[in-house]
């Protein structure tokens, strides 16, 4: 073995021995999409995601709760529409230039969100990821899946299947 291929398997070794050192509380464990409703950072796991949308047209659809605020057309698909503001009972603002609709996915039902603005995504760690305060009475607490202890605040990363499925709008119920 020449010298050259013995460095090669010497730093080959040295970046395997730091890769095994990286500890568990430092891996990705998740990734989640971040935007802001009334000021805040909210997030959602990636894996819920399935696009990102400019503000369109939504149809109303009469006879369902006022934070659903329609239909929309996604691919041939009718998707239904919830404002979240509304739905953690904010007060609604007009839409602008950066609305968005997040189309997310629980088991083989797709729902858009309405966002005052997308940011970015993030990676969630074991370091970063904090259980959820048990307090009573906070309306969008009962939304949030986990919080995001990061170095420039606290995001909440919502659950999904929380958010999209209520007794009160006609969805499949989930047994689990």
């Amino acid at each position: 073995m020449s010298e050259f291929d013995k460095m090669l398997d010497q730093q080959q070794a040295l970046l395997n021995k730091m890769d095994a050192s990286v500890s568990s509380e430092e891996a990705e464990i998740a990734k989640a999409l971040t935007f802001y409703i009334d000021g805040k950072v909210y997030g959602l796991e990636i894996s819920n995601v399935r696009e990102i949308l400019n503000m369109s047209h939504i149809t109303k659809v009469p006879g369902v709760p006022d934070y659903i605020k329609g239909v929309i057309n996604v691919r041939s698909k009718v998707v239904p529409v919830i404002n979240v503001r509304k739905r953690f009972g904010k007060e609604e603002i007009p839409y602008d230039e950066k609305t968005n609709i997040i189309v997310v996915e629980y088991k083989d039902i797709a729902v858009g969100i309405i966002v005052d603005q997308v940011l970015d995504v993030l990676s969630v760690t074991e370091a970063v990821k904090a259980e959820v305060p048990s307090v009573e009475k906070v309306n969008a607490n009962k939304f949030i899946q986990y919080i995001l202890n990061m170095p420039d605040g606290i995001k909440m990363v919502l659950d999904v299947k929380k958010l999209i499925l209520d007794n009160e709008f006609i969805l499949p119920t989930d047994e689990e």
